[in-house]
């Protein structure tokens, strides 16, 4: 006989699967937020691998960055002839300056323009005495006189725009008007002009930017080549300005002034020597020679073979030898201003702000909104931010000059703006800045603020060589433009287009060099067409940014990997390239070339045969020879072929051929580049 079930089976049945459904929860519950750990977990180790590898990346970019520095001074270094010879000669006629002063301001009273025409008249004097200084220095020259010879090529000298900013220019001078010979010492740069470092690179291990040293052997030949360089140049400018026949022959003596390293005494010491004459002189090209065989084995000149332990020279003749006098410029003496280091000038006159007190830094060279030195009063309430301007000039400062920095003080919201000059200012700024929290500090009262101050300088005049006139000017012979538009500080220009011989960071075409392996690209052709040679960093048929395309307005990639040289016959375009150097993820280098729409407005390629492409290792040695495809009628743009990376790291030569109607600019958009 059954039993009939009193429902507590069921009621504990119903209890154990809701027991189980709840674990079965728990453990999901347990299980996603398992899952969901994980998964913060690598986010937070994958954040965290990408700000390793955004940190690695920025490290390696300071590298790049300090390995670029290096090898842009060396590029200089080796093209400091070649950029020289470029420089225009030097003429007297920069010296004279034109009868003019600014015109009277309309609706002024009486009084006004009487007070204007005292000063005009006090300007007009001061213009003609300084060229009538002139003259008279001309005429001496043109008669044989010593004084104005040293005088004017002195001048040549210091006026000379082909010597990068930074190099000495102390010179010790005398002439023989006998022989009509020049005899003069000339300041050469320091051993520390080449840089110690050859290259930077980031060591992980150690998260520090490490440089390299250049090896010793290569540093010391890089000095000599300097000082060789140097010394025709040298040779060049002096010639170069002789337009009045005044030299036969120069005797020159290259000097260190810096401590001789076996008696520990500062003091000068001859490092190269060479005595020319005008004849032998002109049959050199400067700008395809090698400097130091040029020197030595063309001219007959000395040059230490040692320079880096400043092991000396006899010299050929020295200016005391000559008896009629000696004129020295530069080294110890009191400063001329006209004739400072535009940045060193900027530099004083912030020095000057903070011996009187006050907190005082030059700004960067670009971007300054028109400020040359911030200054800060910390005296109270009269005291506060003070922007200062700079002009190095010699003529009176214009009133627009002073409106610009009344605008640069409300823009800054600056107390005070302060113009400095080694000029004069006329009654126009001087009207406008009446009221205004502007102050105007002429170049007489800036002498008188340095001496008092414990500081050095002068207007012209001591031993430059300058001749009298008013306020100070003189015929002072060592400007570096015609006194009409003398230059504000900071106004200099570069020191010119690198030259074949710039050293690279990057090795050669698969070779395992060393870092300072590259290889150069010379383009040569047949044919008179004027042509642009150009190249494409690409990844297959696609420049990698506009950056990377390298022509006539971008010389050079961000890294330097890739850059425009100035070509060495027979060449007439040449590219360096360190090919191992380029960014990882670019497999090709397209090189193009295109007719010159400026100075062939009508060409075509025809004129572009027997063309070809010398391929040379880093000192100029040629290693292969690669032909390219000729042009064709109607087209103006052609591809010349492309460099392409192997998957072992070695680079091949592929010949191109493709020409293009539509110039450059049709080609560069067949490889990404947007033409507007």
């Amino acid at each position: 006989m059954s039993r009939r079930s009193n429902g507590l089976v069921g009621v504990w049945a119903e209890a154990q699967r809701q027991q189980q459904r709840r674990q079965e929860a728990q453990a999901r519950y347990q299980r996603d937020l398992d899952r969901q750990q994980r998964a913060r977990q690598r986010e937070i180790a994958s954040s965290y691998r990408e700000q390793r590898r955004a940190y690695r990346e920025q490290r390696e970019a300071e590298a790049w960055r300090r390995t670029e520095e290096l090898d842009a001074q060396v590029a200089s270094l080796q093209g400091l002839l070649a950029a020289g010879c470029r420089a225009p000669a030097f003429r007297a006629d920069v010296l004279t300056r034109a009868e003019s002063v600014p015109p009277c301001a309309p609706g002024q009273s009486a009084a006004y323009r009487q007070q204007y025409q005292q000063w005009a008249a006090g300007q007009l004097a001061g213009i003609r005495g300084h060229n009538a200084a002139v003259a008279e220095m001309t005429a001496g020259l043109r008669d044989g006189d010593p004084e104005a010879a040293v005088e004017y090529f002195s001048a040549a000298l210091y006026a000379s725009t082909g010597w990068p900013e930074g190099l000495p220019r102390q010179v010790a001078a005398a002439y023989d008007s006998g022989a009509r010979q020049l005899v003069l010492n000339w300041e050469l740069p320091r051993y520390d002009v080449v840089p110690e470092a050859k290259s930077a690179r980031y060591m992980i291990n150690a998260d520090q930017v490490k440089d390299a040293p250049r090896p010793a052997a290569q540093r010391r030949t890089l000095y000599r080549d300097v000082l060789a360089q140097c010394l025709l140049l040298v040779l060049r400018d002096l010639f170069a300005a002789d337009e009045f026949g005044a030299l036969e022959s120069v005797a020159l003596n290259g000097f260190v002034d810096d401590h001789d390293p076996t008696t520990g005494r500062r003091g000068p010491m001859v490092l190269g020597t060479v005595m020319v004459s005008r004849s032998t002189f002109a049959t050199l090209h400067l700008e395809q020679v090698n400097a130091v065989n040029c020197l030595v084995d063309g001219l007959r000149g000395q040059l230490s073979t040692r320079p880096d332990q400043y092991a000396p020279v006899r010299p050929v003749r020295l200016p005391e030898s000559v008896g009629n006098g000696v004129v020295t410029h530069g080294g110890d003496e009191e400063p001329d201003l006209y004739e400072m280091d535009p940045i060193a000038f900027e530099a004083l006159v912030a020095e000057l702000f903070r011996a009187m007190g006050m907190q005082a830094v030059t700004t960067q060279r670009s971007n300054d909104g028109g400020v040359d030195v911030d200054a800060l009063d910390p005296a109270p309430i009269r005291g506060g931010k003070i922007v200062v301007q700079v002009k190095r000039y010699r003529n009176t400062v214009p009133p627009t000059a002073v409106r610009d920095l009344y605008g640069t003080v409300q823009d800054a919201g600056a107390n005070k703006g302060v113009l400095v000059t080694t000029s004069r200012f006329g009654p126009g700024a001087h009207t406008f800045a009446n009221g205004k929290p502007l102050e105007l500090v002429a170049g007489s009262e800036l002498v008188d603020l340095l001496h008092r101050h414990g500081l050095r300088g002068r207007l012209g005049g001591g031993g430059t060589g300058g001749g009298s006139g008013t306020g100070g000017e003189g015929p002072v012979p060592a400007q570096r433009t015609a006194p009409d538009s003398a230059p504000e500080a900071g106004t200099g220009t570069g020191t010119g287009t690198a030259n074949r011989t710039d050293i690279g960071n990057s090795t050669g075409t698969g070779n395992g060099g060393s870092d300072d392996d590259h290889n150069v690209l010379g383009m040569y052709w047949s044919g008179s067409v004027a042509l642009d040679v150009c190249a494409l960093v690409c990844h297959g048929n696609r420049v990698l940014d506009d950056d990377h395309f390298v022509f006539y307005n971008n010389p050079r990639t961000p890294d330097g990997t890739v850059r425009a040289l100035t070509p060495l016959a027979p060449d007439k375009a040449a590219i360096q390239v360190a090919f191992d150097a380029l960014p990882a993820r670019a497999d090709r280098l397209v090189v193009i070339a295109a007719v010159d729409p400026v100075a062939n407005p009508s060409a075509d390629l025809t004129g572009f045969t027997g063309a070809g492409i010398r391929l040379l290792d880093a000192e100029g040695t040629p290693l292969e020879q690669l032909d390219v495809s000729d042009g064709r009628d109607d087209e103006t743009a052609l591809v010349l072929g492309s460099f392409r990376r192997r998957a072992n790291g070695d680079w091949d030569f592929v010949t191109g051929g493709r020409g293009y109607r539509g110039g450059l600019e049709e080609l560069v958009q067949d490889y990404g580049i947007e033409v507007d």
